[in-house]
């Protein structure tokens, strides 16, 4: 399956937002950014909804907070792929560092191969906040910056709800008391401001990706063009004249077109020439 979703794949288009409505859908969860699931336990869990039974939910962590913790829930994702005969190696080393576009990439593929297995669907028997109470805890080993615990995402009892409730009320009672006019909107305005710093540094790096895939596959050619055995023949003269191109030179693609032209005119005499002393024979 991995092997069929290439770098140009639709999969690696889906949005951010996208990505983190199907997993708060499917899992009950409240994600709010990406680098919240660089522990591995949401991937897990996912793949325990696609393939229930297949993932042994008692190994995965999800309250880890260090990169420990987020190694040994890759290890259990990396022996259910193993398990299933899927084709895909986790890049740990990078989606443990929780940056962005790594565990971007990473649930895009892992959303492209949930939605192959089941269409699309979600598995309306599996209960995804009962599978997590049977994950396991270990010992916090230290603090590590932009992670948050996945079981404060489950249900609440309703004692602490309510006490959760009437502090609210008192703060916000309180803190309306002090609070200048305005600052509402300034607040607002930047959480608005900084989501749309953070769409831009995703699109931008979308973007270097592809620009980078490009240019590798021209280099490809290049180097082709290269080889000794090659390089004189009058169709790899006429790439070679557009891959060398200045950006000036509109003429280029004509150019090489005319090279292309003189040499299936070449052929065709040459083909003829054949013809005729075939016949003369």
């Amino acid at each position: 399956m991995a092997a069929t979703i290439g770098i140009m794949d639709s999969a690696y288009f889906v949005g951010r937002n996208e990505i983190l409505g199907w997993i708060n859908d499917r899992l009950q969860l409240n994600l709010t950014r990406i680098e919240e699931a660089a522990s591995g336990a949401v991937q897990c869990q996912m793949m325990d909804m696609t393939h229930p039974g297949i993932v042994p939910m008692h190994k995965v962590n999800f309250d880890g907070k260090t990169e420990y913790d987020f190694i040994q829930n890759y290890k259990v994702l990396q022996d259910v792929f193993t398990k299933l005969k899927i084709d895909k190696h986790i890049e740990v080393n990078r989606l443990v560092k929780a940056r962005t576009l790594d565990n971007l990439e990473f649930l895009q593929w892992l959303k492209r191969y949930c939605d192959s297995v089941n269409g699309g669907l979600m598995n309306e028997n599996y209960n995804p906040v009962e599978r997590r109470t049977k994950g396991g805890n270990r010992s916090v080993r230290g603090p590590l910056k932009n992670s948050k615990s996945l079981q404060t995402n489950n249900s609440v009892n309703s004692s602490s709800y309510d006490a959760d409730q009437v502090a609210l009320r008192s703060s916000t009672s309180t803190g309306a008391k002090h609070m200048k006019p305005g600052a509402n909107d300034t607040s607002s305005k930047v959480q608005s401001m900084t989501k749309e710093i953070t769409d831009l540094k995703v699109s931008v790096d979308l973007l270097e990706k592809e620009r980078d895939f490009y240019f590798a596959k021209l280099r490809d050619v290049e180097v082709l063009c290269q080889a000794p055995e090659l390089e004189n023949l009058p169709m790899v003269v006429a790439i070679r004249k557009i891959l060398y191109a200045a950006d000036e030179n509109k003429d280029a693609l004509a150019e090489a077109q005319e090279i292309v032209s003189e040499l299936m005119n070449a052929e065709q005499t040459g083909l003829s020439d054949d013809s005729v002393k075939t016949n003369s024979e």
